[in-house]
């Protein structure tokens, strides 16, 4: 059995600025792992996503995607790879919720080749997965924010890839759609590389966290490891304190209200 890493980087660093950017991440990402990455707004964490995605070209660093350079694969065998679902994704091209997940087929499809019975049925659970069966043929236009985020992160299900990328996939959504998006995915036996801005449910829903701080990653491991009261106070300039969740046992942090003395 291979002990390959799914995923891993080695110093992978990137430049907004000559002043700023992300400096030095290592990662390693089995098969079925879920890594959280946590940060303050701007600590670099959908640059990260975007590094690990292809979308960017690092300064520095490696890639290795299955044991090969990311910058190896085509489009098309990368898509079939991984999925991203970026912050600031936007298809006009579909005008219906079936449309817009359809466009997940994509890689695995000729332009010559037609949506068959078996990928409709395909399209509609993944629609059934995410609490949109029943809009199918709803005009995208016409979807609240929370009802065009489950289509899109439907689009990426559908995709098929081994890995997701997903940035802030929780985005817009209610409490019940959020618990029931990631235990979609996790009982889907994927690998899933998320930012969070909720720290819950990263613990609740990842195995690995990273944390980042202008660009730095300042811890790296497991929720228990990262999620330690005075690094969560000093990187978020909040008071807080770190219990267990009662429902399953991972760290639950809880932030100070109201005013805080400098």
């Amino acid at each position: 059995m291979s002990t390959q890493p799914l995923l891993a980087c080695r110093d992978l660093s990137f430049c907004w600025t000559s002043q700023a950017g992300l400096r030095h991440v290592d990662l390693t990402l089995n098969s079925q792992d879920r890594l959280g990455i946590i940060g303050p707004n701007g600590a670099g964490k959908s640059t990260l996503l975007k590094l690990l995605a292809g979308l960017l070209r690092p300064a520095s660093g490696d890639i290795l995607l299955s044991g090969q350079p990311l910058a190896h694969y085509s489009l098309a065998q990368k898509a079939r790879q991984l999925a991203l679902l970026a912050q600031d994704t936007e298809l006009v091209t579909a005008s219906t919720v079936f449309e817009l997940v359809e466009l997940g087929l994509l890689p695995h499809k000729q332009l010559w080749q037609r949506t068959d019975h078996h990928d409709k049925t395909r399209i509609l659970q993944v629609l059934h997965k995410v609490g949109l069966a029943d809009k199918a043929q709803i005009a995208v236009s016409q979807l609240s924010g929370g009802e065009l985020q489950r289509a899109h992160v439907a689009r990426v299900l559908l995709q098929g890839a081994q890995l997701l990328l997903l940035d802030e996939p929780t985005n817009h959504l209610d409490v019940q759609y959020q618990h029931q998006l990631l235990q979609s995915i996790c009982s889907a036996d994927l690998s899933l590389i998320a930012s969070f801005h909720d720290l819950n449910l990263a613990a609740s829903y990842c195995n690995k966290l990273i944390l980042l701080q202008h660009g730095n990653v300042v811890a790296a491991g497991s929720p228990q490891q990262v999620l330690q009261p005075a690094l969560i106070c000093k990187v978020f300039a909040r008071p807080c304190v770190v219990d267990l969740n009662p429902f399953d046992g991972k760290p639950r942090v809880t932030f100070a209200p109201g005013a805080v003395d400098a």
